[in-house]
């Protein structure tokens, strides 16, 4: 009976793992697709028993929600408005707040790292009445302001303390060498730190971006009609009588569609990223 080579075994390996991660991107993949079909169906055809996998497509449900009496353009452009606002704003605030945190030393800088890792433990069902009474008072309820304003107290601590990380990977010699030509502070994080931390900045944009386009929880207390992001329009397809699944498939494709353009988009910074600091690790002293 004959052994099995190095090289049989490193095969079967990689079958295994291929058929794990084939069945893994299954789970993710099949109820994606089925909502694709299901957007091409007719009312009729979605409520079919057993379900039908050979159907005639249409094209009607995606002029309904496009530009039909439930369509959610204006809504779309309401997640663009608060995804695009509440990424700037936080990248502008989270990348000096981060690079503080990893490089200098001063009075409170364990406190205050304690206090942005604690605001990720609190549950966001108990802010929403605070905020709403709060909105209230200022004048902020449906409004873009008001509304990416909340979208920051969450997306805000996120975003330092995963970027934190990355500007502890970066060695302290680089810092020090352009300190000593009397490069200053803020010309030495311009010239010398962010790029070397583009990846991370990369992956921390399009995760706050993701979590702004796919929030909910407090878009459809503290929102409206004048502020209704896409994913609270999905239940203009929901009622008591009836839920218009073939509309609402066409309106989760349409919806999810800028999310995957923007993953894909930046798919290769991601990528490089997230393994930023295996490459880089051993910078912090």
């Amino acid at each position: 009976m004959s052994r099995s080579t190095p090289a049989t075994a490193a095969s079967a390996r990689r079958a295994v793992l291929f058929l794990v991660a084939l069945l893994l991107v299954s789970v993710w993949a099949f109820p994606v697709l089925w909502a694709l079909l299901t957007s091409f169906k007719t009312e009729r055809d979605v409520l079919s028993w057993p379900p039908s996998v050979v159907f005639t497509p249409t094209l009607d449900n995606y002029r309904e929600v496009l530009w039909g009496r439930s369509s959610i353009l204006p809504n779309l452009w309401s997640s663009t408005v608060l995804s695009c606002a509440t990424t700037a704003l936080t990248m502008l605030f989270a990348v000096p707040a981060a690079y503080a945190l990893a490089r200098l030393r001063y009075a409170g800088k364990r406190a205050s790292g304690f206090y942005i890792l604690a605001t990720q433990m609190l549950p966001p069902v108990g802010l929403i009445i605070p905020y709403y009474l709060v909105l209230q008072r200022i004048g902020g309820l449906d409004s873009y302001g008001g509304l990416t304003t909340i979208y920051l107290t969450f997306s805000l601590p996120f975003a330092i303390w995963l970027m934190v990380s990355y500007f502890e990977d970066i060695p302290y010699e680089m810092e020090e060498a352009a300190l000593l030509d009397r490069a200053g502070r803020m010309r030495t994080l311009w010239h010398v730190i962010l790029p070397q931390v583009r990846g991370g900045i990369a992956v921390t944009t399009v995760f706050v971006f993701l979590n702004a386009w796919n929030e909910f929880m407090f878009a459809v207390v503290l929102g409206g009609n004048t502020v209704r992001p896409v994913t609270v329009a999905m239940f203009n397809f929901i009622s008591v009588e009836q839920t218009q699944w073939a509309r609402l498939a066409a309106g989760a494709m349409v919806a999810m569609a800028p999310v995957i353009a923007v993953g894909l988009f930046a798919q290769r910074h991601i990528v490089k990223g997230l393994t930023l600091g295996a490459v880089k690790g051993g910078g912090r002293r």
